[in-house]
């Protein structure tokens, strides 16, 4: 009788996933998030970002790189009127 419930303790207790089995799930599960959410604001995951390019999040251990967006200089006079004489 005492080696039934032995190895019913045994049994029940390998069968589960163990809990590093489930930090390294959830881990994954982050990265594959990250790396989602940097392709949705047009980024891509690189070693290292350039000068026009700024870091969105960390998608494992790189970062995600973002290129700045382009903004027209104001101009404070309008060129496009006619001088009067």
């Amino acid at each position: 009788k005492m080696l039934y419930i032995f190895l019913t303790f045994v049994f029940t207790g390998s069968c589960g996933p163990s809990v590093l089995q489930r930090r390294t799930r959830e881990k994954t599960r982050e990265i594959t998030q990250r790396i989602s959410e940097c392709h949705l604001v047009r980024g891509a995951c690189k070693t290292s970002c350039n000068a026009w390019e700024y870091v969105y999040n960390y998608c494992s251990v790189e970062p995600c790189c973002v290129i700045r967006e382009y903004l027209k200089p104001i101009t404070k006079y309008s060129t496009t009127k006619a001088y009067k004489e």
